[in-house]
């Protein structure tokens, strides 16, 4: 198995522990460090719906939180016919923490595969050069 093969694994493995009792929509992640280290991180709902958290944004904070802060490569993965999309908060994350050329791999059901950077995702990012 590859190693790509095993961070998509383990962002699909987080499918079934996400927590989403109100929209039902499980999404999962695996956030790798540039020394291999892996994030697992998945959408985390709440009544409160403002409060809850995106897979993406979990693996990232994990991985903060344990003083990471050089990535290589993020997965996604939902249970959706094409690629799964980030939304717009986990690309700002991702334009703090990453590189603009650091790949990102979005995956949907039946392994349709989508490779993007994380530029791709967010183009004309807002950086601290912008404050």
């Amino acid at each position: 198995m590859t190693a790509k093969q095993e961070w998509i694994d383990v962002a699909i493995d987080a499918l079934d522990k996400a927590y989403v009792p109100y929209s039902h929509f499980p999404v999962g992640a695996c956030l790798v460090t540039k020394e291999g280290k892996i994030y697992q991180g998945l959408n985390i709902e709440n009544a409160s719906y403002g409060l809850s958290n995106c897979a993406e944004r979990t693996a990232f904070f994990k991985a903060v939180s344990e003083g990471e802060k050089e990535f290589s490569h993020l997965v996604i993965a939902g249970h959706t016919s094409r690629p799964i999309s980030p939304c717009g908060a986990c690309r700002q994350v991702m334009s703090e923490f990453c590189e603009p050329s650091m790949p990102v791999t979005l995956v949907g059901d039946n392994g349709v595969l989508k490779e993007m950077t994380v530029e791709g995702l967010l183009p004309y990012m807002f950086t601290e050069e912008d404050l």
